[in-house]
């Protein structure tokens, strides 16, 4: 008798499992597995910055990936083996260019072009550096490397910039055949300027002189750079002139960067009594999503905010 109670107790659960996968065969994919299709387009970035604008301009219609690790600065990307094999994969590549990126230049530079995008061939905005340069006197001799990456006045961290991040992300749009939209709207940069505006005429100490795009958009002044923009150190006559001009114009905080050695940063800012503030321009702790750049927007604004 327990044998054949077991037995139609057995045969119940067998039915009520095939009646499940039925069931679900009807129904069709689960959202995971249509979010991992594989024939959705695969993009990779070179760097982490990209990889938000690119995630936000095509939601869950990409994979994206990006080449840069948490300890890299984007100045010093390189390609591992794996990274290769990612690129042969790829329906699209993003990078800034060969100027900014040079270690990995000679491998970009085998890749078709139909499957390349190099931002520094787009008309983007750049800021404003004639404002930047009346702000403080460095030596006449330093401002020689300052935003010469691509001739004259040309800072590539242009992903910084709002309006660069929608004019890239419609480019990207474009380019995959999907709607164009921006990524962070006119009411949000709105939003976030009138949060900066009591802020306008405060000044700062920068490691890296990399923060140029976001202070133009922004209204903000300029920082008062530690290091170049390729982060390279500076000579003692610069940074004497530094120390000089910090106290002159009263900087209310040293921003450090979480990719760059801290060392130089931190003996000015105990040197002249600032606090410390980390901002990360990179977002490597921005997880991709379709609200990627609107939140990494938010995220460095807080940040200066909390400096002032």
């Amino acid at each position: 008798m327990a044998k054949k109670i077991y037995y139609n107790v057995f045969s119940w659960i067998l039915v009520l499992g095939l009646i499940v996968v039925w069931q679900a065969a009807l129904a069709g994919p689960s959202p995971l597995a249509s979010e991992e299709s594989p024939d959705k387009p695969f993009i990779v970035t070179s760097i982490k910055p990209l990889a938000i604008i690119v995630q936000s301009a095509l939601g869950n219609q990409a994979r994206v990936e990006y080449l840069q690790s948490a300890a890299q600065s984007a100045h010093d990307v390189s390609l591992p083996v794996s990274a290769l094999k990612k690129l042969e994969q790829a329906d699209l590549i993003v990078w800034i260019g060969n100027s900014f990126e040079s270690r990995i230049a000679k491998s970009m530079a085998l890749i078709a072009q139909d499957k390349l995008l190099t931002i520094q061939s787009l008309q983007l905005a750049q800021p404003n550096t004639a404002s930047s340069e009346s702000a403080h006197s460095l030596a006449a001799d330093d401002h020689s490397h300052k935003h010469n990456h691509q001739g004259l006045n040309y800072d590539p961290h242009v992903w910084l910039n709002p309006e660069n991040a929608n004019q890239i992300a419609r480019h990207i749009q474009r380019r995959l055949g999907v709607e164009q939209k921006a990524i962070i709207s006119e009411q949000q940069i709105a939003r976030l300027t009138a949060e900066l505006a009591p802020w306008h005429e405060r000044y700062f100490l920068v490691h890296h002189d990399a923060l140029g795009h976001f202070t133009d958009a922004f209204h903000l002044q300029p920082g008062l750079s530690i290091r170049s923009v390729s982060g390279a150190s500076q000579g003692a006559k610069s940074l004497y002139q530094l120390r000089k001009d910090a106290t002159a114009l009263r900087a209310s905080c040293v921003f450090v960067e979480p990719q760059y050695a801290d060392r130089d940063a931190r003996a000015i800012a105990h040197e002249l009594s600032l606090k410390l503030i980390e901002v990360d321009i990179q977002g490597i702790d921005q997880p991709l999503s379709a609200e990627s750049y609107t939140q990494f927007m938010t995220t460095l604004t807080m940040r200066f905010k909390s400096c002032f």
